[in-house]
């Protein structure tokens, strides 16, 4: 399935910029390494507060007990996209939800990519991160945000479980 998520560069720590059909060989590949160990996958995205928003969004693959592995694309709106639509996320609510709608849509792909690739592979693929919490201005958003992520067919994981949208995506804002 082809998306505006897929299309570009991933970045690797570890390997490197890879196109979406590398960074699933990658995470077959790091899933096959030590097939012994059970695996956790999720995704999550964060974003700046400026004018001209961008969004990071982690896959980060977890060998449980054992360290992982990341990949982040970089999605922008151009300044052409910036000037034509008034829909473009600018206020800090849009912005979240934008973070969680790319998320969704990052995971649903990223699942059906992994089903193919990786039949009966040792690994979850349960959870959204959300870069909300119960505390700070972002409180209000929780109920929002956690059932755009159900409505999706995943489960929410908010601050301070959050990790791929807290602390791996927002490392690169």
């Amino acid at each position: 399935m082809q998306s505006e998520v897929t299309q570009g560069q991933f970045h690797s720590p570890s390997k490197g910029n890879l196109e979406f059909t590398q960074v699933i060989k990658e995470i077959r590949e790091y899933l096959s390494e030590r097939p012994g160990f059970f695996y956790e996958i999720v995704v999550g995205c964060d974003s700046p507060s400026s004018d001209k928003p961008f969004f990071p969004i982690a896959i980060v693959v977890l060998r449980k007990g054992a360290g992982g592995r990341f990949f982040l694309k970089k999605m922008h709106y151009p300044d052409s996209y910036l000037k034509r639509f008034t829909n473009v996320p600018t206020n800090w609510k849009q912005r979240i939800l934008q973070e969680v709608y790319l998320s969704c849509e990052m995971a649903l792909i990223l699942r059906e990519a992994l089903e193919k690739q990786l039949p009966g592979a040792n690994y979850q693929f349960a959870y959204i991160h959300a870069d909300v919490g119960e505390h700070g201005k972002t409180r209000e958003m929780v109920k929002e945000v956690t059932g755009l992520i159900k409505g999706h067919g995943f489960e929410p994981m908010i601050k301070p479980y959050s990790f791929a949208a807290s602390v791996v995506a927002d490392r690169y804002t």
